[in-house]
């Protein structure tokens, strides 16, 4: 019927942002975040093992606010809608960056100049 309100054409990744940023800085969320990344040590292959589940659900409760729906193609949805973002809109490309930091282990690398002593040319 003409009454029908109009359903929203597709839920937008840009105001979900931030939400989702506070949840993960929540005190609770941060705890089990760092649970879950002490489970891993840092071994990528147990980072999605512990780090991405936990991740994925913090995401999904603050998405389907959003129009999202609460499963992992939601999720996806929403990181690939980010991705779609980020060239247009630095602060979003910004905050992307914050979030993968959040669940992408830090890469230890080695430090600077190691090993690469006596390379001068001589």
């Amino acid at each position: 019927s003409a009454a029908a309100a109009p359903r929203p054409m597709a839920a937008s990744a840009q105001p979900a942002v931030p939400p989702v940023i506070k949840a993960f800085g929540a005190p609770e969320n941060a705890q089990r975040m760092e649970e879950a990344r002490d489970n891993a040590c840092n071994d990528m292959g147990k980072m999605l093992q512990f780090l991405l589940p936990v991740a994925t659900q913090i995401q999904q409760d603050v998405i389907k606010a959003y129009g999202f729906s609460s499963d992992g193609e939601g999720v996806l949805k929403f990181a690939r809608l980010i991705k779609s973002y980020e060239s247009q809109d630095p602060e979003i490309a910004s905050m992307s960056g914050k979030l993968k930091a959040m669940f992408l282990p830090p890469m230890t690398l080695p430090p600077h100049g190691a090993g690469t002593g006596g390379v001068a040319a001589s």
